[in-house]
């Protein structure tokens, strides 16, 4: 079967101009200058990320270390679409300079959108998007295997994997059938014309508000996920934040909202019976009976070893059934998939047990909300806590106020600790232990303050809260630090 790329004609002699020469842009650039005959310009605050798009087809490309001098000369060079990259503020310079220049901005998922491979029949591959403050890295895997079982697609896109615009414009015979996306509220402030078969928000929780500018800014962006939604508006039961997006939201004509429920569900969505995960959303007799998809049990194996299996693992495990359904996955596929799954580093990950005491790594735990769904699952009184980073704005005394019956200690690592020094004040009976910020070595710190205060038993919980590039280049350095430092105290 043939597939093409139809969109690109729409972009012949277009002014684009892309801002941020990451991962993403440099695909951007790489798929404009192959499909299309846009004009093309190529903008980074770091002078040398230019070197890294040597022989792309550029008509134009500058550097500027200063972010509101930058977006002068990206205006300067009269664009008619800005791509910029997602670490590229909703608050900056570059975003003002472009409103105020009624220039359009598109997001490189946006791009990948418009840029999509159709085939002979006029069809497209079908998109299921998944956004959220916790839980989306794991519940987009679990699709993209419930896919792969079922013979659609490959591997999640957009905010992991390679960049969408790289696998949505495939045209070889390999291309995959279907595809999940993974969006952060970065990618959703820029994208406008998506429309997916099938989108869920997880939760939401105050995160990135120094990105967005405000809460009001960051739900907004969030809630775009369920615009144009085709079949399927999947959203958690009694989370009356994300019901509302749902209720909002501008949809295609006769797309429905599906429920997700640990409890038994009603008509309209997936629940569980006596330990079944069960679908009364996508068939016809939905109002009588349930089509049974899984058991919990295939996926008892995702619980970290010594621990119960975590609410937030089954709430993503139905969520992914939930998406999966919308795009024809059947029950044996899915359970299948589900069978063989395996999470991701840095996600709950039991490193060592050493003199009784677990180590686990929840780096990715970025935020409040993934922290908290994080030291839920663990023993009263029985946690070292290690916590701190970069606090995107966030304030962290509803989170302490949450856990506090779960805590041993706390070891707070990071240069943005004021937040932590107020949150951490409303428990004096705590132990704390502070990390210089200064330090070179602040995981190896945090590990010799946390085998001074840890008993067998405990558990030595890496769960910052907190992003990680003021010590670490991402979460997952991160996470490898606390590994090494947990594997070199056992010599």
């Amino acid at each position: 079967m043939t597939l093409t790329n139809p969109g690109a004609r729409e972009l012949d002699g277009k002014r684009i101009a892309i801002v941020g020469l990451g991962k993403s842009g440099r695909a951007s650039l790489k798929v404009l200058g192959e499909l299309t005959q846009a004009t093309l310009s190529a903008w980074d605050a770091d002078m040398t990320a230019l070197a890294r798009i040597a022989g792309s087809r550029v008509d134009t490309a500058g550097s500027d270390l200063d972010a509101a001098s930058l977006a002068r000369k990206v205006l300067a060079w009269h664009p008619d679409i800005i791509i910029p990259a997602p670490a590229i503020a909703e608050v900056g310079p570059l975003f003002e300079a472009a409103r105020e220049a009624d220039v359009e901005l598109w997001s490189e998922i946006e791009l990948a959108w418009r840029l999509r491979a159709m085939d002979e029949q006029g069809n497209y591959a079908p998109w299921l998007c998944v956004t959220g403050t916790n839980g989306k890295t794991t519940t987009v895997s679990m699709v993209g295997a419930m896919l792969k079982q079922a013979g659609l697609g490959g591997l999640p896109i957009g905010n992991v994997g390679n960049p969408a615009v790289l696998e949505t414009t495939r045209t070889d015979a390999a291309a995959p059938k279907a595809f999940v996306l993974e969006l952060s509220s970065f990618q959703l402030t820029t994208t406008h014309s998506v429309s997916p078969l099938a989108s869920v928000c997880l939760n939401f929780a105050d995160d990135h508000l120094e990105w967005h500018g405000s809460r009001e800014a960051y739900w907004a962006a969030k809630a775009r996920i369920y615009e144009r939604t085709q079949v399927a508006c999947v959203y958690p039961v009694g989370d009356s934040i994300v019901q509302r997006m749902v209720d909002e939201a501008d949809v295609v004509e006769g797309a429905r909202a599906i429920g997700v429920s640990a409890d038994v569900p009603a008509a309209g969505s997936i629940g569980i019976v006596e330990g079944v995960v069960v679908d009364r959303a996508y068939h016809a007799s939905r109002f009588n009976e349930a089509i049974e998809l899984f058991e919990i049990s295939d996926i008892a194996h995702l619980a970290p070893a010594g621990s119960p299996l975590p609410e937030h693992i089954v709430k993503d495990a139905l969520t992914a059934a939930a998406l999966a359904r919308a795009a024809g996955v059947s029950g044996s596929d899915i359970r299948a998939a589900l069978q063989s799954f395996e999470s991701g580093h840095h996600r709950i990950e039991l490193i060592a047990t050493l003199n009784g005491v677990r180590y686990v790594d929840d780096s990715k735990a970025t935020n409040a909300h993934a922290t908290l769904a994080s030291i839920a699952s663990q023993r009263d009184g029985s946690v070292v806590w290690i916590a701190g980073g970069v606090a995107k704005g966030a304030r962290f005394n509803e989170l302490v106020g949450a856990v506090k019956s779960k805590l041993r200690a706390v070891v707070v690592i990071g240069v943005d600790q004021e937040p932590w020094r107020d949150a951490l004040g409303q428990i004096p009976d705590v132990p704390i232990r502070w990390v210089d910020p200064s330090t070179t070595t602040p995981m190896e710190d945090a590990i010799a303050l946390s085998r001074d205060v840890a008993r067998p038993d405990d558990t030595v919980l890496l769960a910052p809260a907190s992003a990680s590039f003021d010590q670490f280049s991402s979460y997952a350095q991160r996470g490898d630090a606390f590994a090494a430092a947990v594997r070199a105290s056992r010599a």
